[in-house]
């Protein structure tokens, strides 16, 4: 049998609160108190055994110690809880240290320069369309009015996909242009159209500081009644002073493309010299050199276009009497290279944050 001074052992139970240190050390001081065979149960058991008239006091009594031991008990628990565990040997987290800040990513070069040129063109009426990478011989070169003796078309220039591409028919190869959309495009909607046509393209070059494998076009095409050469000058002199700058000069050059009649090379003024054959940057004796970037030219190849030729709308279904169009295709890279005076187009997939992080 417990005392019986109920102050005595409050004090006590307040001095063993006191020096709780973890869970489990709490739990046996619940034990000790409140569990079947604990003070709290043997002073109940002791109340019959009382005189009558100190029965009542006494019960409320050890209610209400039972009460306080009750509250006491629940709110060291929450406390310990909240209180990491200390182990021999491992170093606490102070968790009001500020934590390790994580670098945030951001987008390729290539990704931005391709952004950049989609928003030229959406804000013009165009629409983007994608298409797949794996294409058949058909949409990539056939209804492009390619022709089976062009160069292109041989197997050391482009990637086919079957072990044997000159016994099969309609030979699936990883596209050499963006140009198969456009005409997946034609099939699937009728005039007017205007789309660009963003993506990778691949042909087996050799890797070098101006060629890969692998490399990004942006295709554009409009199609409509009276479309006219003027109609894409206008739309490629829009584009080409959104990019480079409203000081851009830009001009046509006499070209041959299959799947355009006529057809053209599109030019800026060099964004190095500004046409003046020398960089600005050299120092004045150098002045008389050629610039290393348009050789002396003072002009920028960027792009080639025309108006689509009449056999590229027999093939998807357009009446060529009725309906006009022209088309223009560009490199990416080529255009990044240009707007960022970068001399490596290798530079741009070997992933160095050195790089990466300028842009």
């Amino acid at each position: 049998m417990p005392d019986m001074d109920i102050d005595a052992i409050q004090k006590e139970l307040d001095s063993d609160i006191e020096k709780l240190d973890s869970p489990a050390a709490a739990e046996e001081l619940r034990i000790k108190y409140l569990g079947r065979k604990g003070i709290l149960a043997q002073l109940t058991a002791s109340i019959p055994g009382l005189p009558k008239e100190e029965r009542a006091a006494f019960g409320q009594a050890v209610n209400a110690l039972k009460n306080k031991v009750t509250s006491l008990f629940e709110e060291k628990q929450k406390t310990l809880s909240a209180t990491p565990k200390k182990e021999a040997g491992v170093k606490q987290v102070d968790i009001g240290l500020p934590g390790i800040a994580q670098e945030l990513g951001h987008l390729h070069p290539l990704t931005q320069i391709m952004d950049e040129i989609c928003g030229v063109f959406i804000r013009m009426g165009f629409s983007v369309v994608e298409g797949p990478e794996v294409e058949n011989e058909y949409n990539n070169f056939t209804a492009l009015n390619i022709p089976l003796e062009h160069p292109s078309r041989d197997a050391f220039d482009t990637f086919y996909l079957r072990p044997n591409p000159a016994n099969s028919i309609n030979k699936l190869l990883l596209r050499s242009h963006t140009s198969p959309v456009q005409i997946r495009a034609m099939k699937a909607h009728k005039p007017p159209l205007a789309i660009i046509v963003p993506g990778r393209v691949y042909r087996p070059d050799a890797t070098d500081a101006s060629h890969s494998f692998m490399f990004h076009q942006i295709e554009g095409l409009m199609v409509g009644k009276d479309i006219k050469f003027s109609d894409l000058k206008g739309v490629l002199a829009a584009f080409v002073k959104a990019v480079f700058g409203k000081e851009i000069k830009m001009r046509f050059r006499p070209h041959f493309f299959p799947f355009t009649e006529p057809s053209a090379e599109v030019d800026i003024s060099c964004i190095i010299c500004k046409r003046k054959g020398a960089s600005e940057h050299q120092s004045p004796e150098h002045q008389k050199k050629h610039c290393s970037v348009c050789g002396g030219k003072g002009w920028l190849e960027i792009l080639g276009s025309g108006m689509v030729h009449p056999n590229v709308f027999k093939h998807v279904g357009y009446d060529p009497k009725k309906y006009t169009g022209f088309a223009f295709g560009l490199g990416i890279e080529r255009i990044a290279m240009l707007k960022y005076g970068i001399n490596d187009i290798r530079i741009f997939f070997e992933n160095d944050l050195r790089f990466l992080r300028q842009f």
